[in-house]
């Protein structure tokens, strides 16, 4: 147990540290390509920190055999919707009340209203047909659910792209380039130390090579993935030592563990003041999750979410609220609006996920 108790600790520390370099990279990457907004936030860091969660399922459904493995997928495909439109969502609204001293827009987030309303605007409908597709007999129907969610998921990522003009401003320079200007330049035998730094930090401030800033988000996403996959084995590890079954822990569990890149991501880009970022990282995650995710669950399992022997239809009922909670963030980003065409948005709303979370764990736990 205490060795489980370390590695959890551990994988927790890499996904902390590569968050940190992934969101650097990406702001990078994404200025470097001239892209918008909701082509970094809900597309570059929204997919690329899906990776944890979308993998696990996948590995689950096609490369295990078993009626738990199975379930496992299950679990991990509703699950991560549900975490992010619930704990991630709350992450983001705290976030934003611990450093309302330190934002120009206190704890109010200034969210580009077009993106926000954009991602759930996708999302609902995607995801309201991968559920309904479970009433489906298994065959050509449920095929073309799945093409037209994946061709759905194509036309978003689409409109993202077609935006132009990274407005985030107050670029940190790369971390691997400080890094290599700090182990490459010197202090040459006549230079003051003030004008050492100075020189140094010019170099670091410069542009870096695109392949430096690639290479530095895909390495961070590498040890995202490794953090979360040993976060995951612990978990899993600790849940069997617990006696807790296969569908929950994929149900709850594991998107906790495997959710984590976004909900460090979004903390990072709150505390500097850039929320459609922090909440196009989540909304943008939960579009992803409804189209390639779901469609691997829908060909490749049963899909049985009316399942009235699975905890009391626990996993449609997760479904249920995630859908709730995302028509409800929708409906209050559409109100309010200042000149420049952006939302006001109160952290409480987002905070509209976490009592139906506490009910809903409280349901699994003493079987309502």
């Amino acid at each position: 147990m205490i060795l489980s108790i370390a590695l959890l600790i551990a994988g927790l520390a890499l996904i902390l540290l590569a968050a940190e370099f992934f969101t650097n990279g990406v702001e990078h990457l994404g200025e470097k390509l001239n892209l918008g907004e909701g082509a970094v936030g809900s597309v570059l860091a929204a997919v690329g920190t899906a990776m944890p969660e979308t993998l696990v399922p996948i590995v689950a459904i096609l490369f295990s055999k078993g009626t738990s493995n199975h379930e496992i997928g299950l679990g991990g495909i509703i699950g991560a919707p549900f975490m992010l439109s619930t704990l991630a969502m709350t992450i983001t609204a705290l976030t934003a009340f611990g450093y309302r001293g330190r934002r120009s827009e206190g704890s109010q987030l200034c969210v580009n209203k077009a993106i926000v309303s954009r991602d759930l605007f996708y999302f609902l409908p995607m995801y309201g047909a991968a559920l309904g597709a479970a009433w489906l007999p298994i065959g050509p129907l449920r095929w073309l659910v799945c093409l037209l969610l994946l061709g759905g998921y194509a036309h978003y990522v689409r409109a993202n792209l077609k935006e132009s003009g990274l407005s985030v401003g107050g670029l940190k320079p790369l971390r691997f380039h400080a890094l290599w200007v700090h182990l490459s330049i010197t202090r040459l035998p006549e230079e003051t130390r003030e004008a050492f730094l100075h020189r140094r930090k010019a170099v670091a401030d410069n542009s870096p090579h695109t392949l430096a800033t690639i290479a530095q988000v895909v390495i961070a996403l590498i040890i995202m993935l490794a953090g979360a996959r040993v976060f995951v084995d612990q978990v899993k590890m600790m849940s069997d030592m617990l006696g807790i079954s296969s569908l929950i822990v994929a149900l709850v569990l594991v998107p906790i563990a495997t959710e984590l890149p976004e909900k460090f991501n979004s903390f990072i880009w709150i505390k500097q003041g850039k929320d459609t970022l922090a909440l196009g990282n989540i909304t943008g995650a939960m579009v992803f999750q409804s189209s390639f995710p779901v469609s691997v669950g829908i060909l490749f399992t049963k899909w049985e979410l009316n399942n009235p022997m699975v905890k009391g239809h626990s996993v449609l009922i997760s479904a249920g609220i995630a859908l709730f909670a995302a028509a409800f963030i929708l409906a209050c980003a559409l109100r309010g609006r200042n000149h420049e065409g952006r939302s006001h948005l109160s952290p409480w709303v987002l905070l509209v996920g976490l009592p139906l979370y506490v009910l809903f764990i409280l349901a699994l736990k003493f079987q309502w």
